[in-house]
């Protein structure tokens, strides 16, 4: 598949800065360009790359200003890494049309109710009283239970689970080994052993949401552990029974979310965060990589360390801790010469 840099220019309503004939048939990070590919510019780390790579165009913004010549033709676009995604999928969709059809064998039972513009891979179980929708795809191996709701356009990856009477929105993704609507984790303590306390609602996933490879999504206790619109989360993931997480929240990999907690919309959870049960998270919060939270946030906080702190104590709190040896130093200083005037 071939396009000019003036065509895909066109496409990504951009402007062309160079030869606009330049033909382009593949991508290639900027750092390891090459003839025939485009690349983009949009972290500033990367600057010194677009005046050697290789690649034949580059996607800059439209303010970009070189500091000297740059071989690559440019194409001058709003916001060149929304401008690369969206190529990137134009592109996929192409190569990779969606699946369609029911592969043997696979099982789905009499009372499901499957559309016609579905696929259904090979050893997949659509259960009973299951709804899925025109143009949902449920890859091998994938299991969908009893009353389960997929939504539109939503892809089940081959090996993932949703449990019983779970509901997956429209334009979902749910990856390999995720598993939706396992039990949460209630237990209670009696005679010194704990008995188990019936899980008994479900998870609402929303609309547009994508869940990463063995993230565990455990359903509620009573009523429904939800994901918001258009949430993203990264591999690894666990999230407790009856949290709720806004709309457009991102969380990456190893992320914990406790029992009862709300996380509030368009907030940004770095890696191997940990966020304790029955707190309340406010709408744009930001929390760095490895932080562990216990306690209320409210709207537009940015967090880091254990237990978290906001960015300026933390900075404060570190530089502390780096005077540490100078004090003591300073101490064990002056104790010597508390002795020296003692013993004179």
């Amino acid at each position: 598949m071939e396009f000019t840099a003036s065509q895909i220019a066109a496409i990504a309503n951009g402007v062309v800065d160079g030869n606009g004939d330049v033909k382009i048939s593949t991508f290639a990070k900027i750092e390891e360009g090459k003839p025939g590919a485009i690349s983009f510019l949009s972290n500033p780390k990367y600057t010194e790359f677009i005046y050697t790579t290789g690649s034949s165009a580059v996607l800059v913004s439209k303010d970009f200003t070189p500091e000297k010549p740059v071989a690559a033709t440019l194409i001058r676009v709003d916001d060149p890494y929304a401008t690369v995604a969206n190529l990137l999928t134009m592109v996929e969709q192409m190569m990779n049309p969606p699946k369609r059809g029911v592969e043997n064998p696979s099982f789905i039972h009499s009372d499901a109710k499957v559309a016609d513009e579905v696929y259904i891979g090979a050893f997949a179980y659509i259960g009973k009283g299951a709804v899925v929708e025109s143009g949902a795809q449920i890859y091998p191996q994938a299991y969908v239970g009893d009353g389960v709701h997929v939504g539109e356009n939503s892809i089940i990856y081959a090996g993932a689970k949703v449990y019983h009477g779970c509901k997956i929105g429209k334009n979902c993704i749910i990856h390999s080994g995720a598993v939706i609507g396992a039990d949460g984790f209630g237990f209670a303590p009696v005679d010194g052993c704990y008995r188990k306390i019936p899980q008994t609602g479900i998870v609402i996933i929303e609309d547009n949401v994508e869940i990463g490879a063995n993230t565990t999504v455990d359903r509620a206790m009573m009523g429904a552990t939800k994901v918001g619109q258009g949430v993203k989360l990264d591999n690894l993931i666990q999230i407790a029974h009856n949290c709720e997480v806004g709309a457009n929240t991102v969380m990456a990999a190893q992320a914990g979310v406790a029992g009862s907690t709300k996380v509030g919309t368009n907030c940004m959870i770095g890696g191997q965060v940990g966020l304790a049960g029955h707190i309340h998270i406010g709408n744009g919060v930001e929390i760095a990589a490895q932080s562990g939270l216990h306690r209320n946030v409210p709207d537009g906080e940015r967090l880091i360390g254990t237990p978290a702190l906001s960015f300026s104590e933390f900075a404060a709190q570190t530089m502390n801790i780096r005077r540490i040896p100078r004090i003591n130093d300073r101490l064990s200083s002056i104790e010597k010469e508390i002795k020296k005037n003692k013993t004179n």
